[in-house]
């Protein structure tokens, strides 16, 4: 029987990804700070499901935690799901130090140490895999957003660079990178970023745990590239196909006044490959971003723009 771990399993994303690879047959372990949420998740799935509490700050609790669920599922672990997290809205200056720090221990120490306490146990698998939570802010520096933006630009480094190191292992590491999702953890703040309100909130936690479940199944290909409708908004958080026809198309009608001033290295491996996929040169692409109107914000954060642009604030 396939097993998954899963962190942050007692609400949103990891709830719902439990739910669905315990529908589906798998055996589930369920990690997450608030335990009695947790004891609830487990009444409700019943068999081949596991849980206990972990605070994934705490490397001693991530190391007891993985071995404890690998041990009742045979001495391996076929997926790893780090999906923990934590976001603050605001003002950078309006939140404490200790309140950004949080999120980098959260966001990205808990993700590194999860990976390290799994390691051992995902080597024992046929085809072992970590789905890391990023975000589509890992792609720009989101304003009001400044510490988890941060923290996905990390998660997606650690993702690119494991994924390459970890070959060896057979281990498969992939990320998903959705803009706002119908959670808790957006819906529940006390501050609402600016980009929420133009971008929207267009995704269900279940939208992003039926492409978590999809990859789990699937040939060993590249999260960003998958062009199924709702998946693109996952998985291709910026369509440059389809933003350059809308601004070729829309090129005789009056443009915003506020511009781009978006940076990108167009020597980047990664970007020219992901040129070369939209059929576009590199070089081209990055004169488009340099010159496009305010559009270029909602693109960059997964919408699909077309034909929706941004006014300045």
């Amino acid at each position: 029987m396939d097993s998954i771990l899963i962190t942050g399993a007692a609400s949103g994303i990891g709830l719902a990804t439990a739910r669905r690879f315990h529908t589906n047959g798998w055996r589930v372990g369920l990690l997450d700070v608030n335990e009695g949420a947790l004891q609830a998740v487990h009444a409700e799935l019943g068999e081949r499901c596991w849980y206990r509490r972990l605070d994934v700050t705490d490397m001693g609790q991530c190391e007891a935690a993985v071995a404890a669920f690998a041990e009742s599922a045979g001495g391996r672990l076929d997926v790893l799901f780090n999906s923990a997290g934590v976001l603050r809205m605001g003002h950078f200056e309006d939140l404490s130090a200790e309140q950004h720090r949080f999120t980098l221990d959260v966001n990205v120490a808990g993700t590194l140490q999860m990976c390290l306490a799994a390691l051992p146990y995902l080597k024992q698998s046929r085809s072992p895999r970590v789905l890391n939570m990023s975000s589509a802010s890992a792609l720009y520096g989101v304003p009001h957003l400044a510490s988890y933006s941060a923290s996905k630009f990390a998660v997606r480094g650690l993702t690119e660079a494991l994924d390459l190191e970890w070959r060896r292992h057979g281990i498969r590491v992939q990320d998903l990178m959705p803009p706002f999702v119908n959670t808790g953890m957006v819906n529940k703040q006390t501050f609402e970023a600016p980009v929420v309100r133009r971008i929207g909130v267009k995704l269900s936690a279940d939208d992003v745990a039926r492409a978590a479940f999809d990859r789990s199944n699937s040939p060993r290909t590249c999260f960003h590239h998958v062009r199924q409708s709702r998946a693109r908004r996952i998985f291709s958080p910026v369509s440059l196909r389809r933003a350059w026809r809308a601004e070729r198309s829309a090129s005789a009608r009056p443009r915003a006044s506020l511009r781009s001033r978006t940076v990108i290295r167009a020597s980047t491996p990664s970007f020219v490959r992901w040129s070369a996929r939209c059929g576009i040169s590199a070089s081209r692409i990055v004169g488009w971003l340099s010159s496009t109107p305010a559009c270029t914000a909602a693109c960059a954060l997964g919408d699909l723009i077309a034909p929706h642009t941004c006014s300045s604030r």
